[in-house]
């Protein structure tokens, strides 16, 4: 995945100016897109250059979608509860490597005091400066507790990433 020394744990750091984090759910059947900061975040690989241990902070204040009322519905309590909770946050030791390069972390996702397992796919390649890793997930939102009738707002959240992954400093 990424490029390390061969006898130690190395953790490089998320971007939190260069990563973007979109996603899509059907609101009554027409996609609506929206985007989320990373607040922070690292990924531990070992001497090989492969994943070991990821943590994601996303702040869910950021949320953004391009209009204001829908974001202050998705703060309230009903959906996001960001005023008690503004934080989301997605852990994974758990990597496997396909046969077409890419990895499959079994991840945890925490938001509004729940957890539910996140499955992401993703591949790692050189970038400027440091590593991209372009990334997909898809989210049930009722396994994180939020409600509304299907027609309503769709039960998938299709998730994008992608998350530069700047070197440890020397």
């Amino acid at each position: 995945m990424i490029a390390a020394a061969r006898t130690t744990t190395q953790t490089w750091r998320v971007s939190d100016s260069r990563t973007q984090v979109r996603f899509t759910v059907r609101n009554l059947g027409i996609p609506v897109r929206g985007s989320i900061a990373v607040r922070c975040g690292e990924v531990q690989v070992d001497g090989t250059g492969a994943p070991v241990r990821v943590r994601a902070e996303f702040d869910l204040h950021s949320l953004d979608t391009g209009i204001t009322r829908r974001d202050a519905d998705l703060h309230s309590a009903r959906f996001l509860s960001v005023d008690r909770q503004p934080l989301m946050v997605w852990t994974c030791d758990r990597f496997t490597r396909t046969a077409d390069a890419c990895w499959l972390a079994a991840g945890l996702l925490s938001v509004r005091g729940t957890a539910t397992p996140l499955e992401v796919a993703g591949i790692a390649e050189p970038g400027d400066g440091g590593t991209l890793v372009r990334a997909a997930a898809t989210l049930d939102r009722r396994a994180v507790g939020i409600r509304a009738p299907r027609i309503v707002v769709g039960r998938a959240v299709a998730i994008e990433i992608d998350a530069w992954l700047l070197p440890p400093e020397r």
